[in-house]
């Protein structure tokens, strides 16, 4: 522990601050009052640290113990971290040494990279460490057996520079202008010079001033863009998140894949085709081929063959004839051809006559089928591209029209029968009523006539029908 009134010497690489440059040279009243009050908290602190016992210095640590290494590891990498990481339980000697090196420049001590083995046990040796290290220690730093004194060192190193105050977590002190605005103070206050204390004050005021209002317009920035920040944020919230977006984005994409993939497979499709059809017209092609030079190599032996009879005038006279019936042949069967194309033109133009009588036939069933009004409802449709009665008028008519009429003729049929009965009684009816008019004398000679003219009739249609 550094006692409260011994002087730290300054560090050689730090440069002269400016607060330090702009502090105004105090008087000789103001240092030995300063001298005084220090030289007070020498003696109160010597007298505090000789009243305590010497039980209370700690003893030399152990660190062939595995805990003391651990803890004494974890107190290095906390100080050196994050520039120098040592990985227990033996770590590399690169990063022995790196530790070393860094734990050097912490407490300003000077390096030089080509001595440097040498430079450190002097330092540790004027430094007054407890801990000896060797040569060979340091020139092999990740064996087993000098990694124990090596960590000793390391520990006691760190501890130096918590003490010479080279701690990266310890809080700031107070700043140079409230250092120098008490001392000022102070020394005025000693000096009994009220005037200039309140000069102090109210320079310091406002310099507290202003600087409030600084940090009252910073907070109030900061909180601006709090705000704005916040504003974002809901926005953020309230939109779709990031990850929603992207997977929306995925959706579309992914539909977008399918209907390429679709697209391909349709190409795909047409093109196995096309190659399909390609190959088929190449097999064509060369079965023509084939047969062109089957042909060829007919007409070359047929040539040859003509080549090689002899010809006399008898065999050209005899294949002149033979050519003109040929010929003859040809412009006959041409003849016959004209013929049959006008047979075939004038068979057109009845079939169109007739088919058109068909479907005017077929318009007038229909009308009679509509008068009839069958239970089915069937109309007649021509199909002029039939070739068969069949294929041209259907089978409906033998599936749904005939069974129909069959059915309406039964019902014609009953109906006639029931109209007959109806008449043989009134033919019994009349013939009784005759002979009642008879029996009474009166007869109507011409009104009878009619009345039999009548059921004459009615009987034969009923017969008619009947049948």
């Amino acid at each position: 522990m550094r006692r409260g009134g011994g002087r730290r010497f300054p560090k050689p690489s730090l440069a002269p601050s400016t607060a330090a440059e702009a502090t105004p040279a105090l008087d000789a009243s103001v240092i030995r009052n300063l001298d005084s009050a220090f030289s007070r908290r020498d003696s109160d602190a010597n007298s505090l640290c000789s009243s305590r016992p010497a039980s209370t210095v700690g003893a030399i640590l152990n660190f062939s113990d595995r805990a003391t290494q651990v803890a004494a590891l974890r107190v290095v990498n906390t100080f050196l971290a994050p520039a120098v990481t040592l990985r227990g339980p033996l770590p590399a000697a690169r990063d022995i040494q790196a530790a070393l090196r860094l734990l050097v420049d912490r407490l300003h001590l000077p390096r030089n990279d080509a001595t440097f083995d040498d430079d450190l046990i002097q330092d540790l040796r004027l430094l007054g460490c407890p801990y000896k290290v060797t040569r060979s220690a340091l020139k092999a730093p990740g064996t087993p057996h000098s990694w124990p004194v090596l960590l000793s060192v390391l520990h006691w190193l760190t501890l130096l520079c918590h003490s010479q105050g080279d701690d990266p977590d310890a809080p700031s002190g107070p700043s140079d202008d409230l250092l120098l605005y008490i001392t000022q103070s102070y020394s005025h206050f000693l000096s009994g010079d009220d005037a200039a204390v309140e000069t102090v004050d109210e320079e310091y005021a406002s310099k507290a001033r202003m600087t409030g209002e600084a940090y009252v317009a910073t907070a109030r920035a900061l909180e601006k863009e709090a705000e704005e920040l916040e504003t974002q944020v809901n926005k953020l919230i309230s939109g779709p998140s990031r990850r929603e977006a992207l997977e929306s984005e995925k959706e579309a994409f992914n539909a977008d894949i399918h209907k390429f993939d679709a697209v391909v497979n349709a190409w795909k499709t047409k093109f196995n085709e096309r190659e399909q059809s390609f190959g088929d017209l190449e097999k064509e092609l060369e079965a023509k081929v084939s047969d062109t030079q089957r042909a060829a190599a007919e007409i070359q032996d047929l040539l040859k063959q003509v080549d090689a009879q002899p010809v006399n005038v008898k065999d050209v006279d005899r294949m002149r004839r033979e050519m003109q019936a040929i010929e003859d042949d040809i412009a006959n069967a041409e003849k016959g051809k004209t013929a049959l194309e006008d047979k075939v033109w004038e068979l057109e133009a009845k079939l169109v006559t007739k088919l058109e009588e068909l479907e005017r036939h077929a318009e007038q069933c229909n009308q009679a089928l509509k008068k009839l009004k069958p239970t089915v409802a069937f109309q007649y449709m021509i199909d002029s591209k039939g070739s068969s009665p069949a294929e041209m008028l259907g089978t409906g008519y033998k599936t749904v029209l005939k069974p129909a009429l069959l059915a309406h003729a039964e019902e014609n049929k009953r109906i006639c029968l029931s109209n007959l009965e109806n008449l043989n009684d009134l033919q019994k009816q009349l013939q009784g009523n005759a002979k009642v008019l008879e029996e009474e004398g009166i007869i109507f000679p011409v009104s009878r006539k009619k009345m039999t003219k009548s059921v004459h009739l009615f009987k034969h249609y009923i017969t008619f029908y009947s049948i």
